[in-house]
């Protein structure tokens, strides 16, 4: 994807409030007067998924591939497409300051919604469905997983059913990337139930083009057409989500057949070259807005120390890791910021693998090797666990090789790997790990805000709301993202962001190592399945699937 499809001039931005943009109206996606499908829903794709979704109410805290469900059976007012652009789902169009949306200033906002839209048990979708979610989110005795953006929502009033409007406190230019990725929820199914425990979270009621039908804990999750959808789609009688947590059993299902389209965690570059010659597979290199890193739990006494982890990334070959293992398909990178994003900031200083340096850093801050080898200061050992997906055998691999570099500096790596449902859940939302190999994407959509990530008052480990699982804390980003958020023109935000990064690079909360390219395969003869970096998951627009 080029830099173009990312940047929005100074015209588009006032127009379109920043991250508005502009608005795709492509029809086979959908929107108003969008044509139905001509025939009947039929057949079914079965996706391959290495992590088992767990986290069905949008709004709790989840990870990626529990969207993987959000996006078939949620929608949001409107989404993000393979351009960056936005169009309309529940919304009957993207609000701008052009079609009077958003007032000039970016504080009042107005959404005129589809009137033919019905929740899977036959109730009517209502601007009251809105106004709840909205206000779910920033309840605080709700487990929201994001509270910025909707903190600043004023005034929220329903005018009438297929009317909302509200005032922001203050202007926020990723809010329409926000609301991008907000999955509107029903009123009616939280009437009277604590919205942690509600019955919903485990059957949720959606108005999306799939229904859920059942889950098999540990191998499936059903999923059946929604014959009532109000847009293009569904093409499909069902989707079935299978986990399969072993990335080589992944693999050879996708030969087999018994999955026809292998998502996260994809091909392994070790497969790479055999999955190019499989008969009746179509196999890609696509971008990603993920990164692949080392996150690091600064509350931990070992990692407070900068020299600790600037010594930790001189030690981290990253380069061998990539040709060795990954068989030289990512590139490696300095940056949270895909390439293609218009805000990434190619100026980084360039990590240099170099063990001497390394241990000076850690001589100098005064960490001194033990009878066993093992660096001490304080009384506090150089020790401690790196975690990551059981069966994900290239980042178990990468452990053992980082493990052998970082012994060479005196540094004990132990290597404590769980389940991904245990992995990603209260291991690492709630901040228990030490050091953990993960990949994240960490934009929103196609805006640069990283509120949720990098905010000091982010981290759920602190009682905050967010995915600031690194418990970072610097005011000088505070202020920069809050800086950021209200500032429209893209040109204008551009250095602000690029400062981020810089401080990111500096500060080290994570030791990134490289930009993911997902290798994805799927059978020969399966439509719309479409590569989104502005998406975190590929089913982003399962509703378009198709066989041919």
């Amino acid at each position: 994807m080029s830099e173009k499809d990312f940047r929005f001039t100074r015209r588009q931005g006032l127009k379109f409030f920043g991250a508005a943009g502009l608005v795709a109206m492509a029809p086979s996606i959908l929107g108003a007067g969008a044509a139905r499908a001509e025939d009947a829903p039929k057949g079914q794709i079965v996706v391959g998924f290495s992590q088992e979704p767990t986290v069905f109410n949008p709004h709790l805290l989840h990870i990626e591939v529990d969207e993987g469900v959000h996006f078939a059976i949620f929608d949001p007012l409107f989404d993000v497409d393979t351009k960056g652009n936005f169009y309309p789902l529940l919304a009957k169009e993207v609000p701008t300051v052009e079609n009077g949306g958003i007032s000039a200033d970016g504080l009042n906002w107005k959404l005129t919604l589809r009137d033919d839209v019905k929740w899977h048990d036959g109730k009517p979708f209502t601007a009251e469905d809105v106004k709840f979610t909205l206000e779910l989110l920033v309840n605080p005795d709700f487990r929201s997983w994001r509270r910025t953006g909707h903190n600043l929502v004023r005034d929220l009033t329903v005018v009438s059913p297929t009317e909302i409007t509200w005032r922001m406190e203050s202007p926020f230019a990723p809010y329409a990337a926000i609301l991008a990725s907000t999955f509107i929820v029903p009123k009616h199914a939280f009437e009277g139930a604590d919205p942690n425990n509600a019955p919903f979270n485990n059957a949720p009621i959606g108005t999306g083009a799939f229904k859920w039908k059942e889950r098999v804990p540990g191998d499936h999750i059903e999923l059946e057409a929604n014959a009532d959808y109000f847009g293009d789609g569904p093409y499909l009688e069902r989707v079935v989500l299978k986990y399969i947590p072993e990335m080589t059993v992944l693999y050879t299902q996708l030969k087999t057949g018994d999955i026809d389209v292998l998502a996260l965690q994809w091909i392994s570059p070790d497969n790479y070259e055999e999955a190019k010659t499989l008969p009746d597979r179509v196999v890609e290199v696509i971008g990603a807005p993920f990164f692949e890193g080392l996150s690091l739990n600064l509350e931990r006494p070992q990692f407070k120390d900068q020299a600790v982890r600037e010594a930790l990334y001189y030690a981290v070959d990253k380069q061998t890791i990539i040709d060795a293992l990954y068989y030289g398909v990512p590139k490696p990178t300095e940056s949270y910021v895909p390439r293609e994003s218009y805000y990434y900031n190619p100026d980084l200083p360039v990590q240099q693998y170099d063990l001497d340096k390394a241990r000076a850093l850690l001589d100098g801050a005064g960490w001194t090797p033990g009878a066993d080898g093992i660096r001490e200061k304080d009384g506090v050992k150089l020790s401690f666990t790196c975690s990551t997906t059981s069966g994900n055998h290239l980042r178990e691999q990468a452990q053992q090789f980082l493990q052998q570099s970082f012994r060479e500096i005196g540094v004990d790596m132990k290597i404590g790997n769980l389940p991904p449902a245990v992995m990603w859940g209260d291991h690492w939302m709630l901040s228990q790990f030490d050091m953990a190999l993960a990949g994240l994407s960490c934009l929103t959509g196609p805006d640069p805000d990283t509120s949720d990530y990098f905010l000091s008052t982010a981290s759920p480990a602190k009682g905050g709301n967010g995915q600031n699982t690194w418990v970072y804390n610097n005011p000088e980003v505070d202020e920069l993202l809050k800086k950021g958020g209200a500032v429209v023109s893209p040109e204008e935000r551009l250095p602000i962001y690029r400062r981020v990064q810089e401080i990111m690079r500096h500060d080290l909360p994570f030791l990134p190592l490289f930009q993911y390219a997902n290798i994805r395969g799927y059978k020969a003869g399966i439509q719309g399945v479409e590569a989104n970096i502005n998406n975190r998951i590929d089913t982003w627009n399962v509703r378009s699937w198709r066989w041919a």
